[in-house]
C-alpha cells in the first residue's frame, strides 16, 4: 500500500466513496450550502467543481441554485466521474481533467471563462499550488470567484497518532493558500466553518480500514491495524463525536471597469 499514487487510491475507492459520507446525512447539504453562500452563486453563473469526485457537492449545489448552465464536475479520475451516472443527471457535466490540466489550458470546457469555481479538499494533491492557482484564477471572468475549501493545519479527528502526525506533515497551511490567491491577483480572505460529526465507532474504524482519507493510503495494512488498536483503546465510546473544521479561502477577481 505504501507509496501508491493518489489517482490510483481514488480509482479503487470510487465504488464506495459516497458511503463514507452517509454516516452524517446532514453533512453534504450543510457543506454545499456553505459553498453556495461563500461564492454567492446565482442562476446565470458558469460554475466548476474542481476535484469533484463523484459529484456529491455539485449535485447539492445544483439543487440549491438551479443554474442555467450545467455545473462542470472536473476530476482526473474517470472512475469517480462515472459514479455521476450514464448519462449524468441534468445540471452536471463531467470533465476528466486535473486542476493542473485546467490551469494549463489542457482541458476542453464549454465556457471560455468561469464565474465561480471551488476546490474542496483537493488543493493538497496539487504539486505546485502557487502555479496552479494562478492558472485557475486566469480562467475567472471579471467579478469571478474561487473558493478553496480545506482542512486546517491540524485536525481533531479520532485517528491514531501516526496518522495525525502525517496529516500535519502533508497538509498545506491555509494562510499560504490565501497568499497564493493574492499573488494570483485576487482579493482574498480566510475564514473557518465548523460542523459537528457523530459517527458509530465501528463504522469509523471500517472507514479507516478502507482508507477514506488519502493520507491513510501511505500506511501499510499492518500499520492501519496497529493504528486501529490504538484508536480502540483511546475511544471506547460507541458513538464518536468530533469537530470537522474547514478553512474557506475565497478569492475574488475585480469586476469590469
Amino acid at each position: 500500500m505504501e507509496g501508491r499514487d493518489v489517482r490510483g487510491h481514488y480509482e479503487e475507492l470510487a465504488a464506495e466513496y459516497d458511503e463514507h459520507w452517509v454516516y452524517d446525512p446532514g453533512y453534504v447539504p450543510w457543506m454545499s450550502g456553505r459553498i453556495v453562500e461563500a461564492l454567492t452563486l446565482g442562476r446565470t453563473d458558469r460554475i466548476a467543481d474542481i476535484g469533484s469526485g463523484t459529484g456529491l457537492f455539485a449535485r447539492e449545489v445544483v439543487r440549491h441554485v438551479q443554474p442555467q448552465h450545467p455545473v462542470l464536475c472536473v476530476d482526473p479520475s474517470e472512475a469517480m466521474l462515472l459514479r455521476l451516472g450514464s448519462p449524468p443527471p441534468p445540471g452536471l457535466t463531467p470533465v476528466v481533467a486535473s486542476a493542473e490540466d485546467l490551469a494549463e489550458g489542457r482541458a476542453s470546457l464549454p465556457f471560455e471563462q468561469l464565474d465561480a469555481m471551488w476546490l474542496k479538499e483537493s488543493v493538497h494533491h496539487v504539486a505546485d499550488p502557487a502555479h496552479t492557482l494562478q492558472g485557475l484564477a486566469d480562467r475567472l471572468a471579471p467579478g469571478g470567484r474561487m473558493l478553496v475549501v480545506m482542512l486546517p493545519a491540524s485536525i481533531q479527528y479520532p485517528l491514531f497518532a501516526a496518522a495525525l502526525a502525517r496529516f500535519e506533515e502533508l497538509q498545506p497551511d491555509p494562510t499560504g493558500i490565501e497568499g497564493h490567491l493574492r499573488t494570483a491577483g485576487l482579493e482574498a480572505s480566510l475564514t473557518y466553518v465548523e460542523h459537528e460529526l457523530r459517527i458509530d465507532r465501528n463504522k469509523y474504524f471500517g472507514m479507516v480500514r478502507a482508507r477514506y482519507m488519502s493520507l491513510l493510503s501511505t500506511f501499510t495494512d499492518s500499520e492501519i491495524e496497529k493504528g486501529i488498536e490504538e484508536m480502540q483503546v483511546a475511544h471506547p465510546e460507541p458513538v464518536l463525536v468530533f469537530p470537522d473544521r474547514f478553512a474557506f479561502i475565497l478569492g475574488k477577481r475585480a469586476g469590469e471597469g
